[in-house]
């Protein structure tokens, strides 16, 4: 089993294997030592089931998710889709598997010892603007992650009803939700692009899609009027400020910490450009088997 801290544990990489025997996903994707960055033509998503924990690791879940509860009031145990790894799929594509779960299997993570927590899985969207920066916003202090930027971002949600799968399109409505509910900024499900994905060395899984271009001082007036009707009903936003960055050297000027993939998004964002759903990644080292048209990879120690 591998170490709290490492990469991920066996009993979700043991589950993969054994629950995907009826689909043709073999070539699973280990954690990378350096984050990384994927883009790809195609990406289908396939539900596996949680590893079961035993009752000495039930036991260990709910005492971290009650010292959880006591830290921070505002978590809920709510329905999420965490990652349960990326495959290549032929050529040209990647398979996400995700599993249906509750925020309070995320707590093991922080727990020395533990080894059967699960990666996240995340939307974020890159809302450029009409100059090609691109909006960033700082988590309140309420959230859980008070303080740091990141692009305007969501944890993965599972259909309402069992068994209903998850797909892109899915994905992409929470995106949009995301960028609406954190920035005030409305974009259309089907106006939203598949960018790219992150995976980084713990196997969290980011699906990044990108937002036609705004000019500024709409997504700052967007941004100014949901503060007022977050305040006016007595609630305090999730990102408590914007910025407009457009290279990795600006972060350094945010006041906090930053999300681990964005210096890297920024930088590839710089190199390639608003332009075109595959911009990001496709100057990236090929890591896959064969041709210039696969999913390719690119790390943060890559240029």
């Amino acid at each position: 089993m591998a170490s709290v801290g490492g990469t991920w544990c066996l009993p979700v990489r043991s589950a993969l294997h054994r629950l995907c025997e009826s689909d043709p996903v073999t070539d699973w994707l280990a954690p990378p030592d350096e984050l990384m960055v994927l883009t790809t033509e195609r990406l289908r998503l396939v539900e596996v089931e949680a590893p079961r924990l035993s009752a000495e690791e039930q036991n260990l879940t709910n005492r971290a998710w009650d010292d959880a509860l006591l830290a921070q009031p505002s978590m809920f145990d709510g329905s999420v889709a965490a990652s349960g790894g990326l495959a290549r799929e032929g050529p040209d594509g990647l398979v996400l598997a995700w599993i249906r779960t509750t925020y309070r299997r995320y707590v093991l993570r922080k727990v020395p010892g533990a080894t059967c927590w699960l990666p996240h899985l995340f939307v974020s969207i890159l809302q450029p603007t009409d100059d090609e920066r691109l909006l960033v916003g700082r988590m309140a202090s309420w959230t859980a992650a008070p303080g740091r930027w990141q692009l305007p971002s969501g944890t993965g949600e599972p259909p309402k009803a069992e068994g209903e799968p998850l797909d892109v399109d899915g994905l992409r409505a929470l995106a949009a939700r995301e960028l609406r509910e954190e920035t005030g900024t409305e974009a259309a499900p089907e106006d939203l692009g598949l960018q790219c994905l992150v995976l980084s060395t713990q196997g969290d899984v980011g699906v990044l899609f990108h937002a036609p271009p705004r000019p500024v001082t709409s997504l700052r007036d967007q941004y100014a009027s949901l503060l007022e009707a977050e305040k006016a009903r007595g609630h305090d936003p999730e990102l408590d400020q914007i910025a407009f960055v457009s290279a990795p050297g600006d972060l350094a000027a945010l006041d906090g910490p930053t999300a681990d993939y964005l210096a890297l998004v920024l930088d590839r964002h710089g190199q390639h450009g608003q332009h075109g759903q595959q911009g990001l990644g496709r100057a990236g080292r090929e890591t896959g088997p064969g041709t210039p048209t696969g999913p390719r990879a690119e790390t943060a120690g890559s240029g």
